[in-house]
């Protein structure tokens, strides 16, 4: 994993080493179209892609996105 690579959440095995991951923990009050917005904006212009969604019962998504490993930087997600 890369250096700016956060740690995966347990349970959530990375697929390969060619790629980078970056969970994220969307809160109970935003909608699915909301997410679904800031998520198509982060692979519109950051490269990444959806990996994995866990819904929890007070509502709240864990994220997990990935995009294939680059030589130059692409700021994070700051969803």
């Amino acid at each position: 994993m890369s250096s700016h690579s956060r740690h995966v959440p347990s349970g959530w095995e990375v697929e390969s080493e060619e790629f980078e991951y970056v969970p994220l923990r969307l809160p109970p009050d935003v909608t699915r179209i909301s997410a679904s917005m800031r998520l198509a904006i982060q692979a519109e212009f950051g490269g990444w892609e959806l990996s994995r969604v866990r819904l929890y019962s007070d509502g709240s998504r864990r994220v997990l996105l990935k995009r294939r490993k680059t030589a130059h930087h692409v700021p994070d997600p700051a969803i």
